[in-house]
């Protein structure tokens, strides 16, 4: 039996997504996926999510814009200042080209940092910053 909250759900919440935003949301996931592609991809909190050693990120589609949320720092790259919009909160607006190197950045970083903090024994669950 396959599982309800993967691959499949993934697909059905891009299809479920504003039509503006489904060109946006498969780039979003062919880059977190070819970043770590030892990632598990599910749906939690109602959004697609990838773990690996830990939370990676989650995304989510809006009426005007795509919405990233790395786990860890993503304000520690200036390269992101532009599409912050809160602690951890990415935004991509809807008809601009999706910035897919700084975001396989992004999710190598994280990818990195709970590798880190599996390697010490620490969580990898919760944020570097909460150390």
């Amino acid at each position: 039996m396959s599982d309800p909250t993967g691959k499949q759900a993934v697909d059905s919440y891009i299809a479920a997504a504003p039509k503006d935003a489904q060109p946006l949301l498969r780039q979003l996931r062919k880059t977190i996926k070819a970043a770590a592609p030892d990632a598990v991809e599910r749906i939690s909190y109602g959004m697609p999510h990838y773990e690996y050693k830990g939370r990676l990120v989650y995304f989510a589609a809006f009426k005007n814009h795509v919405g990233l949320y790395p786990a860890g720092d993503a304000d520690k790259y200036p390269e992101v200042k532009r599409y912050m919009a809160g602690a951890g909160t990415l935004r991509f607006p809807l008809g601009e080209p999706l910035p897919a190197g700084l975001i396989g950045k992004l999710v190598k970083t994280r990818v990195k940092e709970n590798e880190a903090a599996a390697g010490t024994g620490a969580s990898a669950r919760r944020s570097p910053s909460a150390r």
